[in-house]
């Protein structure tokens, strides 16, 4: 198939479509790159809350905080990505009131926030999945050294989560990555709104076919790259 695929690319080969659409490829590449990274980032830091809510005692805050994962991972990030940019538009004079309407008109900040919003619902899961796992007695051993909670959490418990995590992590970017091709859906020119915009005017298939092998090459490379930080941070590990 990938032989196939490569004599194919080859043949089909235009320097002048590689000329006009090659800029564009790559600025597309780059707003994906940058979508994702920004969603990640605040992802993780409102995951945290989330997550902490999640195992706390308060059973208000354990069934806010259950909703908002059961909603976001249960529903379409496609659907979540519409609500945001045209529902939030049905409210427009509302949020013109408040002076929210310079952000929801906007479609990356729409992205933005609809990623952000999906993604930290997953890792808020892979937070507290990876610190429940941590046995009991870590708390206990730490205890009995006169260790606070606090401290006990940051320095002990949350390294052994983190190292726990840090494979469900990977997968997570790399499904960020290739779920962020519906954002060109509302109107954000990434990788696969490039592509959308090439074909639209070359009506030459080989434009999706080369979107394709990008996506390819940045998930090998993420691949590889979580895999070198996984073998880093664990061969204290191995024996």
């Amino acid at each position: 198939m990938f032989a196939g695929l490569a004599t194919y690319l080859y043949n089909a080969w235009q320097i002048d479509l590689v000329q006009t659409y090659g800029p564009r490829y790559w600025s597309g590449l780059l707003t994906t790159l940058k979508l994702v990274a920004i969603s990640i980032v605040l992802g993780a830091l409102v995951s945290l809350p989330v997550a902490a809510a999640r195992m706390s005692n308060s059973k208000i805050l354990r069934r806010i905080s259950y909703g908002y994962v059961y909603f976001f991972r249960g529903t379409p990030l496609l659907a979540q990505a519409f609500l945001i940019y045209y529902g939030f538009g049905t409210f427009r004079p509302s949020l013109e009131s408040v002076g929210l309407w310079v952000f929801f008109r906007d479609a990356w900040n729409c992205a933005i926030l609809a990623f952000t919003l999906n993604t930290s619902a997953y890792q808020a899961e892979i937070l507290r999945g990876a610190i429940q796992s941590v046995a009991v007695g870590q708390w206990e051993g730490a205890a009995a050294l006169g260790l606070n909670k606090r401290t006990t959490f940051w320095k002990v418990i949350l390294p052994q989560a983190l190292i726990v995590a840090l494979r469900p992590y990977g997968n997570e970017i790399i499904l960020m990555i290739k779920g962020s091709a519906i954002v060109a859906i509302i109107t954000v020119y990434d990788l696969m709104g490039e592509t959308r915009r090439a074909y639209s005017r070359t009506f030459d298939f080989q434009t999706y076919l080369w979107a394709a092998v990008l996506y390819l090459i940045i998930v090998e490379i993420l691949r590889h790259i979580w895999e070198w930080i996984e073998r880093r941070i664990t061969r204290h590990l191995k024996r």
